[in-house]
């Protein structure tokens, strides 16, 4: 570091005995596949796709291992920024909402509060833009009246150092104090600040829309006759801090919901990252951009200081072309019943990609550079690639037609950062409107070469992977406490809807010409941060795999056959083994990130639940897309409102941690599973009681009936579901069909 102490240190993490564990279970996998070759020919077509899908675990655990090879951690150092407060750059901080009524409005304005009360030498250098895909007056009437609650609660929060900047969290526990006068003040604020925010928000959540639109007066006539996907751009600057006065400083706020039309396609959530930077950038054009989802609050106030010091803190930025925190959530369930929360992949995947080329981007809690975003090349292949700052028309070619978009980016390309003069920013929200038509993208770069990347659901990892193909790396920012908190979605139908789009986004890329195959072929993309990235891009392929292996003991016991060695066999060893190391291992892996054996399990059984259904279903989706039989649709996750820190579980539901059905589709092929391992059981164990009575042996072995019991054990939830009512029982018209499929399969099994 140029003239001062270090801001960030890497440290390498030793993993030496796990090393020992991967390659211990990589030899069995391979063991077990060498053995199936060499006997193929002794055996049927059950044998054969036993091999296939043996040779794609193998596969599968190779990228694992990659992953997780070398892990690192970055340990920052905010307090050595001291001396060099005034190289610290602008914040432009984005938050994007899409639906009032998934996403309820008190959810965004706890996350805005959190972000306007961060802790930053100059707050002026700090602005909050609210992306609103749901043209919604409520949610922009809570951001007016967030605003002013704002203007308590900073200076509340800096007075106080208060570690919690989300009302709703700080709100949910008792002041902790000490003994003293001063702490007598501190209650009688506190009481006073938790009235106010219980008043804010009771108004929001009371508020509805005829109400605003008829009481509003001008401040909501742009939402008269605007209709969600047909309606033109609306920016509002809810508080410039250029008027502030002393003691009440936040950042700026200002609302933004883009243009839409019934005749453009608006990219789901990229088209509205573009649009917010596009906005930005002619309001503030800050150099650094941190973009978080609406229900991930900033739990850890010093959290741009630690960013920070992972910006600033290398000899070449080329290490830091994005810092992203991890997900985390608050008020999770109990032993992850879902298998959403990711605390051990977090740990261990998260740990390793930081080691290699760095952390994918998740799509929130990130800071990206504003020149990275732009498509501007790591430092070590400027010189190559670019020849002096690029001309008028080169910029506008690729940024479009407005001249104030043109020169910021400038700006911003050519590291011209320098302190300006403050403007209202009030006079530039014809320019914002302008950069935010439908229409402004025509001809231009962005969502291909510029801005966030068009052509997935997946535009987070879709953006990150364009990035680190240009050579860039990225930094992981793991502080303590966690930098970002967010709610994990609970219930059956919310999890696999989640699942469902992340596994649709992943296979388009995989597919596309966005590729880490090419990106490693044709671009700078490492070769092992390539096979990182085929981690998670091969989760929808690892579904039809998975589904082969779980129907191979069913098929087996209804038709008397056998896929794997007998008992007495010296084969069996081999895969006996490998079920026992295999589980062993991950247990392990969850007791040392302090997690109990439930909630490995958990894990474990959503894992399986989740391949066979939501896998499975974005598999078929894409191929069909494809195809051009099929358009994949963006599905927003239900948000469960705020208003307490218990992780959004109703208090009306006896076991917020129970799995919850509807009649989607996604529930079908695990329904068909349980129901059809249930019968395989039951009639290859009358068999087994008949065959012994009459002295006949043979057919399937110990191997099979394990692999079948295992999946039922699986899928308990499901099994469950089937004598269940209500919410937690699986619907008639799920049943009927798989209880048809199964008919059918056992048909064929059967038949001859």
């Amino acid at each position: 570091m140029a003239g001062g102490k270090k801001l960030q240190e890497r440290v390498a993490l030793g993993r030496t005995a796990w090393m020992l564990a991967d390659f211990v279970i990589l030899l069995l996998l391979l063991a077990l596949v060498a053995r199936r070759a060499a006997s193929l020919g002794e055996r049927g077509g059950t044998w054969l796709a036993a091999l296939v899908c043996e040779a794609w675990f193998a596969f599968v655990w190779i990228l694992n291992m990659n992953g997780k090879w070398s892990p690192v951690r970055f340990d920052t150092y905010p307090d050595n920024l001291s001396h060099r407060m005034e190289e610290l750059p602008a914040v432009d901080m984005f938050v994007t909402t899409a639906d009032p009524a998934l996403e309820p409005p008190l959810i965004t304005v706890n996350t805005v509060l959190s972000l306007l009360a961060l802790d930053y030498p100059d707050v002026g250098r700090l602005a909050c833009y609210v992306s609103d895909d749901g043209c919604s007056p409520v949610t922009c009437y809570a951001l007016r009246e967030a605003a002013k609650f704002a203007g308590l609660w900073v200076p509340f929060c800096k007075r106080h150092d208060v570690g919690v900047r989300a009302p709703f969290m700080y709100f949910s526990s008792a002041p902790e104090v000490g003994n003293g006068t001063v702490d007598h003040e501190f209650l009688e604020s506190w009481a006073l600040m938790k009235s106010q925010y219980e008043k804010l928000a009771r108004r929001i959540e009371n508020a509805d829309e005829g109400t605003i639109m008829r009481d509003g007066g001008d401040e909501f006539a742009e939402f008269i006759d605007a209709e969600r996907g047909n309606h033109p751009t609306i920016v509002k600057v809810l508080w410039d801090n250029s008027k502030s006065k002393a003691g009440e400083e936040f950042p700026h706020l200002v609302y933004l919901s883009r243009e839409k039309s019934p005749r453009h396609r608006h990219n789901f959530k990229a088209g509205a990252m573009n649009v917010l930077t596009r906005v930005s950038a002619v309001m503030t054009n800050a150099p650094i951009m941190l973009n978080v989802d609406c229900d991930m609050f900033a739990n850890n106030p010093q959290v741009a200081l630690h960013a920070m010091c992972l910006l600033l803190g290398f000899d070449d930025e080329i290490h830091s072309g994005f810092v992203q925190a991890p997900q985390k959530f608050y008020g999770g369930l109990k032993d992850d019943p879902f298998g959403n929360q990711m605390q051990v992949i977090t740990k261990k995947i998260g740990g390793g990609l930081a080691g290699i080329q760095g952390m994918f981007y998740g799509g929130t809690g990130c800071f990206h550079r504003r020149k990275v975003i732009y498509g501007v090349p790591p430092p070590d292949t400027v010189k190559h690639e670019m020849k002096g700052s690029p001309s008028y028309k080169e910029l506008q070619a690729k940024f479009g037609s407005s001249k104030e978009l043109i020169e910021s980016s400038r700006n911003i390309i050519s590291g011209d950062l320098l302190a300006r003069p403050t403007v209202d920013l009030s006079s530039r929200v014809e320019m914002a409107k302008q950069v935010g038509d439908c229409n402004y993208e025509a001809g231009t770069c962005w969502g291909q070469e510029i801005g966030w990347v068009y052509g997935s659901m997946t535009e987070d990892i879709l953006t990150g992977l364009r990035i680190h193909a240009a050579g860039w790396e990225s930094a992981l920012l793991d502080t303590e406490p966690p930098a970002f908190l967010g709610c994990a979605p609970t219930g059956g139908p919310a999890s696999l809807t989640q699942f469902k789009r992340w596994a649709t986004g992943l296979l388009e890329i995989l597919i596309s010409q966005n590729s880490p195959i090419l990106g490693t072929i044709f671009r700078r993309l490492q070769l092992r941060q390539c096979l990182a990235y085929l981690i998670v891009e091969a989760w929808p392929v690892r579904a039809p795999f998975e589904l082969c292996y779980a129907l191979l003991g069913p098929f087996c016991l209804l038709t008397n056959q056998s896929f794997l060695p007998t008992a007495s066999d010296e084969g069996f060893r081999i895969p006996a083994a490998l079920f026992l190391t295999y589980h062993i291992y991950h247990l392990m892996e969850y007791k040392e990130c302090g997690l109990s054996v439930r909630a490995w399990w958990n894990n474990h059984r959503m894992q399986r639940i989740t391949s066979a259904s939501a896998w499975l279903l974005a598999f078929l989706t894409v191929i069909l897309k494809t195809l051009g039989l099929s358009e994949t649709v963006f599905e927003v996750t239900r948000k469960e409102s705020s208003t307490s820190s218990d992780g959004g579980a109703g208090t009306d539901e006896a076991d917020p941690g129970l799995f919850t059905f509807d009649s989607a589709p996604v529930f079908i092929p695990v329904t068909v599973l349980s129901m059809l391992n249930i019968v395989a059981l039951a009639v290859a164990a009358w068999r087994a009681v008949v065959g012994a009575a009459a002295g006949v042996h043979g057919g399937p072995g110990i191997g099979e009936f394990v692999c079948c019991g295992w999946i039922v054990l699986c899928f308990w939830p499901f099994v469950r579901g089937l004598v269940s009512r209500g919410k937690y029982g699986i619907p008639w018209s799920v049943r009927v069909k798989a209880g048809l499929i199964v008919a059918a399969f056992v048909h064929i099994c059967t038949r001859n």
